[in-house]
């Protein structure tokens, strides 16, 4: 049987929920059937808010589950979309602390380690797939400079330099606030309930494993 870690965030910033977070551990345990009859479970691991101990956290439950897939969730107030993140950049630049009190700036995610990594997820078949089942979603080219980037990146530098039998695929996936964070929030930022959430979650982890190379399919920005 394959195995699918599945992260996601405790709250932040006063929030008392990271949709991240309820949307990942509701699929905990769930068994996703593939078309060539293989079975994947689904396991769910809590990450912290913080720096540093976000990888710790990772490295640990990667080295539990010994996973063929990685699917870190992150919450981005503001967007509308379920959003496949492009890249990890190796920098952290906190706009506020984070649970730990810790707010780096302008320094390397891990030194010495490249600049950037690109998600190994085919990102434009899940964009396809998601749209195609009448979710919101698009290719994001920016996870930004806080712990979800610290994150992203160090699943990314962590495929990179630790090779595994069968392989490892991994990569980032922003979603928005549910709507009863959105209520409690100034101004009217979009949300997504959480049951749409996790249904994007599901065909997400079914497209990640099953496609083989992406597609090719204009996804880019102009800015």
């Amino acid at each position: 049987m394959k195995a699918v870690l599945l992260t996601g965030f405790e709250p932040f910033e006063r929030d008392s929920v990271n949709p991240s977070w309820e949307a990942a551990r509701a699929l905990d345990g769930w068994r996703c059937e593939l078309p060539d009859g293989d079975v994947a479970l689904v396991h769910a691991r809590r990450i912290p808010c913080a720096f540093g101990a976000a990888l710790h956290a990772l490295d640990q439950a990667i080295d539990e589950v010994q996973p063929q897939l990685v699917l870190a969730i992150g919450q981005a107030g503001g967007r509308s979309e379920i959003t496949p993140e492009r890249v990890a950049i190796n920098v952290d630049d906190g706009r506020i602390c984070d649970n730990a009190g810790c707010q780096p700036i302008d320094v390397p995610v891990i030194e010495g380690a490249p600049a950037a990594y690109f998600s190994t997820l085919p990102i434009k078949a899940l964009v396809h797939d998601l749209r195609a089942a009448g979710i919101p979603a698009s290719v994001s080219n920016s996870a930004g400079t806080f712990v979800c980037n610290h994150l992203f990146f160090g699943l990314m530098h962590r495929i990179a330099t630790r090779p595994v039998s069968g392989g490892l695929r991994g990569g980032f996936i922003h979603i928005p606030l549910l709507p009863e964070q959105a209520a409690r929030k100034p101004g009217a930022l979009p949300s997504l309930a959480l049951e749409t959430v996790v249904a994007a979650l599901r065909i997400a982890v079914r497209t990640a494993l099953t496609a083989g190379e992406d597609i090719r399919e204009g996804g880019g920005a102009l800015h």
